[in-house]
């Protein structure tokens, strides 16, 4: 498995690059218009659900320690009309990037994932929630446009270290073998060995064991499109798939 190093600066980098992105196409798409990558979401429940992720990052990471907040502490935000609610996702973004700028990526802070609790979790998760949630909106204004290939990437990443470890896998979970994906536009590639509920990511040298005869798979495409295949935002038909496609499903979560 080849290995990317991204930082603070390159995940901040990348959530106020997709910021005006996603507010432009939010206000193209209006209130009522379908996000037909979330289905039964209105554009209007997006921007609702943002809302209130973002203001529970704003609020909750800062605290300084690793305990998980309880979730009383935070309310859906209130209906509002379409102006309000947009000036509120505004605000909600700036102030989130404001608070995560400030923090260093080791600063303490509590996360979902099998990993160390600082705020360097939260540095990459919001800026790949905000790219994500920017082909959402751009897809229900009709004009969807790729996730940045060194963005993408390292979301793959995401997925795999974060996502399927903290048990957030909506694939079938009964099946086993090993799964290799290969973004063909960033000369980047994993292997993934399924165990039913268990996964885990694997090194080139470990996975060809002599003695395993389970199925194997394979997904290529670029990272954009591997990355929203793997977060149920498109169907498997945009990547060249060989083998067990089931495997490939088993790997998807979001």
């Amino acid at each position: 498995m080849n290995r990317l190093h991204a930082t603070k600066d390159f995940w901040m980098a990348a959530l106020r690059a997709d910021s005006p992105a996603l507010q432009d196409a939010v206000r193209e798409a209006g209130p009522d218009a379908a996000v037909p990558s979330c289905p039964d979401w209105t554009v209007n429940d997006l921007v609702r659900h943002l809302t209130f992720e973002l203001n529970w990052v704003r609020q909750s990471v800062p605290r300084g320690v690793t305990t998980r907040p309880a979730d009383t502490d935070f309310a859906a935000p209130p209906e509002v009309e379409w102006a309000e609610a947009l000036d509120g996702l505004r605000r909600e973004l700036t102030g989130t990037i404001e608070t995560l700028e400030a923090l260093e990526a080791d600063f303490p802070a509590w996360n979902w994932a099998p990993q160390r609790k600082t705020a360097g979790f939260w540095h990459r998760r919001m800026a790949h929630e905000i790219s994500v949630h920017r082909w959402d909106a751009e897809a229900a204004a009709g004009h969807a446009t790729a996730i940045e290939t060194k963005l993408a990437t390292d979301g793959v990443n995401e997925v795999l270290d974060s996502w399927l470890p903290a048990g957030k896998r909506k694939g079938p979970t009964d099946l086993r073998g090993v799964v290799h994906l290969s973004a063909t536009d960033a000369g980047y590639e994993w292997f993934v060995r399924l165990r039913g509920e268990g996964v885990a990511l694997l090194d080139i040298g470990t996975i060809l064991d002599t003695d395993d005869h389970h199925p194997r798979a394979e997904a290529s495409g670029t990272a954009s499109d591997l990355l929203l295949g793997l977060m149920g935002r498109q169907r498997a038909d945009r990547l060249v798939v060989t083998g067990d496609p089931r495997l490939i499903e088993a790997l998807r979560t979001g």
